[in-house]
């Protein structure tokens, strides 16, 4: 399996607009961070979770060739504002239609968003597209094996996934014992830290790691990171050992 992250920023992303303290004005390409996203290919298929509002550019910098279906954390914007910039992937490649993998609350949202391409009356032109409601905790795309698991990202239920030794957590501020032993044996967790004070929808530096140590994965990558966090030379430099920073365009074997 391979995996590059495409964004690993907070729904901001890094540098924020305005902002000139020293982490926005940092000349480290590790600190510029565009919205949370990731791609995997695996068993020969390219999977995309979550199409932010940099999703074109992350592609064109990831030089993603191929996208053979999307999935879905949750509805907010800064991991959803990108669905349209699939279109080349219809056209370009010759595939008829991409399979989109999200609870049904979060299609009907996409449904309204993208009333055009989702809709009884399609736009000609749109992205060519067929949503796919996960109801069960274990599902195939596309032969691919994927677990879901469930956490809080304050009191909206979200999905992470687990695809095989890969397990992949965004957005989360809470994660039940039942559902953080899906996670156990990862070999590698990637895990959302967002700055280091106190969130109501996301977790801090402190609380990730102790996630992450619960968890007890070979390696584990701390990713929806927001200016507050500090410069990721100097955050890293002081987590505990096999965790880590991710950042844009950081590739993984497993």
């Amino acid at each position: 399996m391979q995996v590059c992250f495409l964004g690993t920023g907070t729904s901001t992303g890094v540098p924020v607009l305005t902002c000139n303290c020293n982490v926005c004005s940092s000349g480290d390409p590790r600190d510029q961070r565009l919205r949370v996203s990731v791609h995997i290919n695996t068993q020969g298929k390219d999977l995309i979770i979550d199409t932010g509002p940099d999703f074109r550019q992350q592609a064109f910098r990831a030089d993603i060739q191929n996208v053979d279906a999307v999935l879905f954390t949750h509805e907010h914007r800064d991991h959803t504002a990108g669905l349209d910039d699939i279109r080349p992937y219809n056209y370009l490649k010759g595939i008829k239609t991409i399979p989109l993998y999200a609870q049904e609350r979060v299609i009907n949202q996409l449904k309204s968003e993208y009333y055009y391409a989702l809709g009884e009356n399609k736009y000609p032109g749109v992205p060519l597209l067929e949503t796919h409601s996960i109801s069960k905790e274990n599902f195939e795309v596309l032969n691919v094996k994927i677990q879901t698991i469930k956490v809080k990202h304050h009191l909206l239920e979200i999905l992470g996934y687990r695809i095989g030794d890969f397990t992949y957590i965004t957005d989360a501020n809470a994660i039940s014992d039942e559902e953080i032993s899906k996670c156990i044996g990862s070999k590698v967790l990637v895990l959302n830290a967002l700055q280091h004070k106190e969130h109501i929808s996301h977790f801090t530096l402190t609380e990730a790691i102790k996630v992450a140590k619960i968890i007890g994965a070979e390696k584990t990558y701390f990713t929806h990171i927001g200016h507050n966090l500090g410069l990721h030379a100097e955050i890293e430099a002081t987590l505990p050992e096999n965790m880590f920073l991710a950042y844009d365009g950081l590739r993984l074997s497993i």
